[in-house]
């Protein structure tokens, strides 16, 4: 499977984003220094296109994807863009509290952490539903580990559409997101958009 070597911080230099949307604390003391550069409309429309897909962790493919799906479904194809990205397991697990970034969220369900309505899934793309229950696996909630990172992520808002129990390392996805509650500083417009000349 291909993965993006590129530094972090680098790259949310290159993209002007904060790390603490990635869910992390460090902080580059270096500036992206691009001059008076003007950035024509398609770099605008490229660099939004590359923060979300840097945001999630998805490559370009599978986030082609995701628009070919959005773009087939009724609304705003945008808005249905970044609610399939959202339902992702992976998102689910981080915005839960239950890993520090979407990156350590991945790993915990590829090892078999999580289960989805009782059922063991190690899928990070799974889509979840409305009325989803996701748990840590009873077997891994005495780790270390979890501790560990509720002592990190204990402080940080819950977004609106779940609901968290982290003493019971549980959580419910009691709908799926309007565009309001997604706090991704996304362009999602420019990504449709992009796409638009693309497709």
């Amino acid at each position: 499977m291909a993965v993006n070597r590129t530094p972090v911080l680098k790259r949310c230099r290159a993209l002007g984003l904060e790390p603490a949307v990635l869910g992390m604390s460090k902080k580059s003391s270096r500036e992206s220094i691009r001059g008076n550069r003007k950035i024509s409309e398609y770099g605008l429309q490229l660099r939004e296109k590359q923060k979300a897909k840097f945001i999630y962790g998805v490559l370009e493919k599978q986030f082609r994807n995701y628009f070919v799906k959005a773009s087939n479904q009724s609304g705003i194809a945008g808005e249905n863009l970044l609610r399939l990205l959202e339902s992702r397991l992976d998102n689910v697990v981080f915005r839960l509290g239950y890993a520090r970034t979407r990156k350590e969220a991945r790993q915990i369900v590829g090892h078999k952490l999580i289960l989805v309505n009782g059922k063991r899934i190690n899928i990070p793309s799974y889509r979840v539903k409305a009325g989803d229950v996701i748990e840590i696996r009873e077997k891994s909630t005495d780790l270390q580990r979890f501790k560990n990172i509720l002592e990190v992520t204990g402080t940080r808002i819950v977004p609106e559409w779940l609901s968290a129990d982290h003493a019971g390392l549980k959580g419910t996805v009691t709908s799926l997101p309007d565009r309001e509650q997604i706090d991704v500083p996304v362009n999602d417009t420019l990504i449709v958009e992009f796409y638009s000349k693309m497709l």
